[in-house]
């Protein structure tokens, strides 16, 4: 007979409940996401990333790691005696200057009490065509300014000119004593030039041509056959047209004239004659002389007379024409 096996089996083991008596949560499964959703996931970081940029382009200078270098005031002295002047605009000027206290000490030591007697000025001096010395300035002004100035606006009044400058002192004797002398310069005028070029050479159809599409009126206008007829007297234009008479060629040929041109100025209240013969200046006491130049040596004469007579200066150019 077969024997009968028994087997026990072990019992099922339960899950114990967690402390508290609650149950264990159930994982439960995600659910699909919708496009939607993801285009709105990455528009709400696009915006914290805005935000970002912003916080950073506007924070404060301290919050930024670079280290701006910091400033130094330029010195106020710079231990040595100088002067310069320069030119704002035509009928302005500017100077500055510095003396070193060494200078001082010497300039006291030698005038003792008469230095505290002193008035320190501006010495202007106008130089217009000359070469200054210190002592031949066509005229000069000048200007008391006070004991701790380093800087001046000096008001000439009159544009087109050379100008220099000396810092000094005035004694009550009459006597000046220079300290420092700047630079030369030269005002520019308050309009055009007068310098000119006298003579131009292009044929006269050939301005005329340009003269009148300039006014636009063609190249056959009017305006070029009233200036072939010599109608247009302008000294403005005229000046314009060559003297050099363009004849017909009769084979091949060559024609070369030769000019002068004298100009300068002087005060604009002083008599000037050229050659003995008495000139009209303009208004600023300028002048321009046209002259022909011939073979052979030319001498013009030309003096300048103060309006009172008290002076007169003359300057006789020389120039010899040879032609071969």
């Amino acid at each position: 007979m077969a024997k009968k096996i028994r087997v026990k089996l072990k019992p099922k083991t339960k899950l114990k409940k967690p402390m508290g008596g609650k149950a264990a949560p159930r994982i439960k499964k995600s659910k699909p996401v919708s496009n939607a959703a993801i285009l709105q996931e990455k528009r709400y970081a696009l915006s914290r990333q805005e935000v970002a940029v912003e916080t950073v382009k506007f924070a404060h200078a301290k919050q930024m790691t670079m280290q701006v270098p910091s400033s130094q005031d330029l010195p106020s002295e710079y231990g040595r005696d100088t002067m310069a002047l320069a030119v704002r605009d035509p009928w302005w000027l500017y100077t500055y200057w510095e003396v070193k206290g060494s200078t001082w000490d010497k300039v006291k030591a030698e005038l003792r009490e008469e230095f505290h007697k002193a008035n320190r000025v501006l010495r202007v001096y106008d130089v217009s065509n000359i070469n200054f010395n210190g002592s031949n300035a066509n005229r000069f002004f000048d200007i008391q300014i006070r004991e701790d100035a380093l800087s001046w606006y000096i008001d000439i009044g009159t544009p087109g000119r050379s100008w220099c400058v000396d810092l000094g002192l005035l004694l009550n004797d009459g006597r000046f004593i220079t300290i420092l002398r700047s630079n030369v310069v030269e005002t520019p005028l308050d309009g055009p030039s007068w310098i000119t070029d006298e003579e131009w050479m292009i044929p006269d159809d050939t301005f005329a041509r340009l003269y009148g599409m300039g006014f636009g009126l063609g190249k056959s206008s009017p305006t070029g056959g009233v200036w072939r007829k010599g109608f247009v007297s302008s000294p403005g234009i005229a000046s314009m047209a060559s003297p050099v008479k363009k004849e017909a060629p009769k084979g091949f040929w060559l024609q070369v004239n030769c000019e002068l041109i004298v100009y300068g100025a002087t005060e604009p209240s002083a008599k000037v004659t050229v050659q003995d013969k008495p000139i009209n200046l303009r208004q600023d006491g300028t002048f321009t002389l046209r002259f022909a130049l011939p073979d052979g040596r030319q001498v013009i004469p030309v003096k300048a007379i103060s309006k009172d007579k008290s002076q007169s200066r003359s300057v006789v150019p020389i120039v010899t024409r040879e032609t071969k």
